[in-house]
């Protein structure tokens, strides 16, 4: 859990409470937060009264978007911060195209997988 800029904030066009999370999912708050501990989503302070959100990208109805737990573990094992996978996966990148956040959520996490992986390198 960590704060972020301006500039990395503006990339992610919407964001979800805690609470709401867990009706989306059907789970208890605590389990959102374990999620969040267990590093499979990304929750970030932000707003007026400083408040833990995630970026909606990274909820697809009842369930968190596939692919994306294997694509944060891989982007902290390269030694990103929480900031920067953020940035990473809400900038456009018009080879793929559109955001590695949106190819995930259209079940093209094999392609952004590839990618975390090449930065690595």
């Amino acid at each position: 859990m960590t704060e972020i800029d301006a500039k990395t904030d503006a990339l992610v066009p919407a964001w979800l409470f805690l609470p709401d999370i867990a009706e989306m999912l059907d789970v208890e708050v605590t389990r959102v937060r374990q999620l969040v501990k267990d590093g499979q989503l990304i929750a970030v302070r932000r707003g007026e009264r400083n408040v833990l959100q995630v970026p909606a990208a990274f909820i697809d109805g009842d369930k968190v978007v596939k692919g994306l737990s294997g694509t944060l573990t891989l982007l902290r094992d390269d030694g990103f911060s929480d900031e920067e996978i953020l940035e990473w996966l809400f900038t456009p990148d018009p080879t793929l195209p559109g955001t590695p956040a949106q190819a995930l959520s259209e079940n093209r996490g094999t392609e952004v997988k590839r990618r975390a992986q090449a930065l690595a390198v």
